[in-house]
């Protein structure tokens, strides 16, 4: 019999490529995590990793198995969700994962919404970047996050991860009413390696020109501010938009950002997940 943590490791391996890296997501030793793969190895009877020095490869045995696990993973998930469906309303730990400007407009509300309909529920809130969302919950980490994506950047496919959709919101441009007049300008964006910094890249780069990338600032405020001090144009979508500083002028461009609530597969009916994606639709109708 086949052990589903096994699978679970060997899933992750297949994902993040190195056995280092599942260790650190697992909280385990490397020694620990080729131990457990080299027993998945006797369970299967084929050889499933090559080892090359230290790297090592899936085999084609390998690959045909994390496909099967991520189907006998996802058939855990909704195991544990029809079960938790059984036992009454939601309750108990709830880890939620935001991004910034979600988790300071919606999540204060979602929360409290939370707090009226389901006392029993333990929300805990963890500030999280959209492109380490779905280690996080693969890894457990997370049950349930808010996301986004861009226009000008290809949406990150998981095939562990299911995402609905929440809201769609414009992108705003300070200081100049478009992003071709702002060619000859200094620029703030986000950290490299974010989505928003490769959205603001991809758009400046559609107008024709490499932007001059003077600050890097992840928050929106502080982007705002920024721009208000003359240091910069930048990209805001409307959540962080609401309420810019004095002399702050913010052009609406074409451009959007959509947010969506993510989760494992196999785990979206489970009454957490629901009651969870409930309070963030009331939120946005709560004034």
């Amino acid at each position: 019999m086949l052990d589903p943590r096994k699978l679970h490791l060997l899933r992750e391996l297949a994902q993040r490529g190195t056995i280092t890296a599942v260790a650190e997501a697992a909280n385990f030793t490397p020694s620990a995590v080729s131990q457990q793969l080299s027993a998945l190895e006797r369970e299967a009877g084929l050889p499933l990793l090559e080892r090359t020095g230290r790297t090592v490869t899936l085999t084609p045995a390998a690959r045909v198995l994390v496909t099967h696990a991520r189907a006998v993973l996802e058939e855990l998930e909704r195991a544990t969700a029809a079960l938790a469906a059984m036992s009454g309303g939601p309750g108990g730990p709830l880890r939620i994962g935001a991004f910034p400007s979600a988790a300071r407009v919606l999540l204060p509300r979602a929360l409290a919404e939370l707090g009226k309909a389901h006392p029993a529920l333990e929300p805990m809130v963890s500030e999280i970047d959209p492109a380490d969302v779905s280690a996080a919950l693969r890894a457990g980490e997370l049950d349930v996050a808010l996301v986004h994506e861009y226009d000008f950047v290809p949406p990150v496919v998981d095939p562990g991860i299911c995402a609905e959709p929440l809201f769609e919101e414009t992108m705003f441009l300070t200081g100049r009413p478009s992003i071709r007049e702002a060619r000859d300008d200094p620029w703030i964006m986000s950290k490299p390696g974010t989505f928003c910094h490769t959205m603001a890249i991809r758009a400046c780069q559609a107008a024709g020109f490499e932007p001059r990338v003077r600050h890097h600032v992840d928050d929106f405020d502080t982007v705002l501010a920024f721009a208000a001090a003359g240091q910069g144009v930048a990209l805001v979508p409307e959540l962080a938009a609401q309420a810019p500083p004095p002399g702050v002028r913010l052009t609406p461009l074409a451009l959007s950002r959509r947010t969506l609530v993510a989760f494992r597969k196999g785990y979206g009916e489970h009454p957490a997940i629901r009651a969870a994606v409930a309070a963030f639709q009331e939120a946005l109708t709560t004034p």
